[in-house]
């Protein structure tokens, strides 16, 4: 029955989500009104927030977007989408312009120019910050900021999104719940997703706990094709400081010369790769993950390269260690890799079309092919507006969709956010699908998450069902790549060059022949 339930009719255009990629989409479309559905007030727990780094855009004079490219695909290791890197990184200059003329704070050199920082991996100065660290939260308060000052878009907080509302086989809004639990249906003729990431599936992570893959999860129960979801990006530098969420100590501090330690002195990645500690993200990350296993502390000493200019240079990581009683001017910042970036998601196009007819798909919760196996730093902010531009544009050409007037039965569905159950799911992700996995681990994952998926009956976590799809991938892929790392498949496998495409209803199929496999070795 529906008669009971409140529906709200969101018009032409329906945003769901309200990070960068939600916020920049909605400034951008020219059909009116748009309405954004925000979980909770708009500019506050988004992962886009959080960004300390900046965004990476060749603007400089010694740049090019195809330089740009190809730094992304090195770091990619073998399977960006090239099409799609160019077109995002040919965009980027535009969609800076878009936000330097909307106010966002950029730092500026005395001339007046942009000044462009280097990040690992980038074979260029080409990251453009505010004060150092805080290019996220200014490029948010920015937005934030221009969308409240605009009366043609509507804002709706307090919602959670729990399902997708599909009439005819086209998405046509989402099932939510308000606060007290009751479900209201939010319609639209077209729907954007820009729900974030997975970040919060695993104990130690730099991202809101609250980011647990639930857009994925429920583009995923109404059969939409995932893509790469095994390729989970952890961070190597998070403040070990026993918090959770952990702080971040920024990629930039590398890119400005601190450097890793352990605790006898050494600068272990020199031994690790040419380009130590500005190598690409995954080799870090497992350099700090080898070293932490071996019983010796890491610290990223920035003494000498920014000492006593911390607090003006970054000052957001400089509140950080000061809150944890460190003081990086004058010694190092203990330092472990952290859930940082889902390369996985929803599979999109260069029009932000998922495979789902009426859902386009921008920001963390999409997978476009941009970041490959691992993603390039910097290089998601520089995603999240140009595929927001770019579901807008798309989207503003949709004809009206008269199917929306009406509404299929509710799910049954209920999600379960319970705290136990999410700490249980949290440390077994961090335990066996975390920087290093291998076959064992990765069974006994998917035996315990299934069992936490049936053992409420018809109440389905789409925490879990995201946990499912990234454990069953990384159980199928034998093989090491990116962020994907295989203790018992630590080489390349050139039969693997290629991308994942899944669906929930064949990555049930991988977990069942894994714990199928874990039983008869048991046996």
């Amino acid at each position: 029955m529906t008669d009971d339930i409140e529906i709200i009719d969101a018009g032409p255009a329906l945003v769901v989500g309200a990070g960068l990629a939600g916020l920049f989409a909605a400034l951008k479309f020219n059909v009116r009104p748009v309405t954004v559905l925000a979980g909770s007030p708009i500019g506050s727990n988004a992962s886009s927030a959080w960004a300390q780094g900046g965004i990476a855009a060749a603007i400089g004079d010694d740049d090019s977007a195809a330089l740009h490219v190809q730094d992304t695909i090195v770091a990619g290791a073998g399977i960006v989408d090239e099409k799609i890197a160019k077109l995002i990184t040919e965009d980027a200059a535009a969609r800076i312009e878009d936000l330097v003329q909307l106010g966002a704070p950029f730092d500026r050199d005395a001339g007046g120019k942009l000044v462009l920082g280097r990040e690992a991996a980038h074979s260029r100065r080409r990251i453009v910050r505010v004060k150092g660290d805080q290019a996220g939260a200014a490029i948010m308060a920015t937005l934030a900021k221009a969308v409240a000052a605009r009366g043609d878009i509507r804002v709706i907080d307090g919602l959670r999104a729990t399902d997708l509302i599909v009439m005819d086989g086209r998405v046509t809004g989402v099932w939510t719940r308000d606060a007290q639990g009751r479900r209201v249906a939010v319609v639209a003729d077209a729907v954007l997703f820009a729900l974030g990431g997975s970040g919060g599936l695993y104990n130690v992570t730099t991202n809101p706990v609250t980011a647990r893959g639930v857009g994925i999860a429920m583009a995923a129960r109404a059969g939409a094709v995932i893509a790469d979801p095994e390729f989970v990006q952890f961070h190597p530098t998070a403040l070990d400081v026993g918090r959770d969420p952990a702080p971040l100590a920024t990629e930039a501090l590398r890119g400005e010369g601190a450097v890793l330690l352990n605790d006898r002195g050494e600068r272990f990645m020199q031994a690790i790769h040419p380009d130590a500690e500005l190598a690409p993200r995954d080799i870090v990350a497992r350099g700090i993950f080898r070293e932490i296993k071996a019983g010796r502390r890491v610290v990223l000493d920035a003494t000498r390269a920014v000492g006593e200019e911390f607090p003006a240079r970054f000052p957001t990581v400089y509140a950080s260690c000061k809150a944890a009683d460190i003081d990086p001017r004058r010694e190092g910042i203990p330092v472990a890799p952290a859930a940082h970036y889902h390369m996985g998601g929803i599979a999109s196009y260069a029009d932000a079309r998922s495979t789902l007819p009426g859902l386009w798909v921008a920001g963390e919760c999409a997978s476009t092919g941009l970041h490959g196996a691992n993603r390039l730093a910097s290089n998601s902010l520089l995603e999240a507006i140009v595929m927001g531009a770019r579901a807008a544009a798309d989207m503003d050409a949709t004809p009206s969709n008269p199917s929306r007037r009406g509404l299929p039965a509710p799910p049954r569905t209920v999600f379960d956010d319970s705290a136990p159950d999410i700490a249980r799911l949290r440390k077994i992700m961090t335990a066996c699908v975390g920087v290093e996995r291998d076959a064992a681990s990765l069974e006994l994952a998917l035996g315990e998450i299934q069992l936490m998926r049936r053992s409420n009956g018809e109440t389905l976590s789409a925490a879990a069902d995201t946990a499912l799809m990234i454990a069953s991938a990384a159980w199928a892929r034998t093989e090491s790549r990116g962020g994907h790392f295989r203790s018992d498949h630590p080489e390349a496998n050139p039969d693997w060059a290629h991308r994942t495409c899944t669906t929930l209803t064949a990555s049930e199929a991988v977990a069942a022949e894994a714990t199928g496999h874990a039983v008869g070795r048991a046996a």
